[in-house]
């Protein structure tokens, strides 16, 4: 397979230092400085609920939609994304209260609380904004959940499935996630966050952190930073209880789907990567040791074999039926 390219920066480029306000999390990130900083050449945007969701939509054929995890951005998915684009129509978006998108607000401005229904109507509206009647499905982490949960309510719209350190079983919430369970932190946060606690948190999702570069670590900080999202993500967090996730409904799926799975994953438990195989019908799953909670940009080169024969093994599949 050819090498993969990549669309951000090179790591060794210089960055501008940050106030010490800003390392701090004393100031925000202004969503216009974001929005200048971090939109790519395909960058666009819709209007989904109120809100101008980022998205980039690069490609022609098939489509895939990729939708990233918790506190990460469409960037997570920059290198394979620049892969799948040659062959695919790829679609990946900045879920709020993540991202460029930031959070969603009602109509008097208040921060909306993403929980699972509300992340529903948000991504029911984003196909439908898009037009977009079928497509493979690829979700990292809470993404995994809103992919699973897509497919399962709209099962002649989801093509393939590939679930990747998804969301869904019941679990002890991160340490740097549950944080936000306390009443003190999520009062103080939006005004105090000092970004040593983010960079350990970015750290910990890679199973080996001398993989992160310093221009992806600064894009998550910056993104955690941003203009309301600190705030958003104090009301989001407490509804992050799985124990009603009805997983067994996975069992009536008839999809294709491929489980991928750091081994060294330390934020959901890797004996979730079976739980989803052994559920989803004739699910195929590959586990990647020495790779963390975010595979697919910690190894892409690694991630892309497998995702690569399983596309193409199961288009193949897909026009010998027909």
């Amino acid at each position: 397979m050819a090498s993969i390219e990549s669309t951000t920066p090179a790591a060794s480029a210089p960055l501008p230092p940050r106030s010490l306000a800003a390392r701090l999390g004393i100031a925000s990130v202004p969503r216009a400085e974001l929005r200048q900083r971090y939109t790519q050449s395909g960058s666009k945007f819709v209007t989904i609920m109120g809100a101008d969701v980022h998205y980039v939509d690069e490609g022609s054929g098939d489509t895939i939609v990729m939708i990233h995890g918790f506190a990460s951005s469409l960037h997570t998915w920059n290198r394979v994304a620049d892969e799948l684009r040659r062959t695919h129509r790829v679609i990946r978006l900045d879920l709020p209260p993540f991202g460029v998108t930031g959070p969603l607000r009602s109509t008097s401005g208040a921060i909306e609380t993403m929980n699972l229904p509300t992340y529903r109507r948000f991504f029911d509206t984003f196909m439908q904004a898009l037009g977009i009647s079928r497509a493979t499905l690829i979700g990292n982490s809470l993404g995994g959940l809103i992919s699973w949960d897509y497919a399962v309510r709209h099962r002649d719209a989801v093509e393939r499935l590939v679930l990747i350190d998804s969301a869904g079983f019941p679990m002890k919430l991160p340490i740097y996630i549950g944080l936000f369970n306390s009443a003190p932190v999520r009062i103080s946060s939006p005004w105090w966050l000092p970004e040593a606690i983010i960079k350990s948190a970015v750290r910990n999702v890679y199973g080996d952190p001398r993989r992160l570069d310093a221009v992806t670590l600064r894009r998550y900080i910056e993104f955690f930073h941003g203009e309301g999202t600190r705030a958003a993500i104090g009301k989001m967090v407490p509804t992050l209880d799985f124990k009603d996730v009805n997983t067994d409904v996975l069992k009536t799926l008839d999809v294709p789907s491929l489980v991928m799975w750091g081994a060294k994953d330390r934020w959901i438990p890797t004996a979730h990567a079976a739980e989803f195989a052994s559920r989803i019908p004739r699910a195929k799953s590959v586990i990647y040791p020495g790779l963390g909670h975010i595979p697919m940009e910690e190894a892409p080169e690694r991630v892309m074999v497998d995702l690569r024969a399983f596309l193409s093994a199961t288009a193949n599949a897909s026009r010998t039926m027909v």
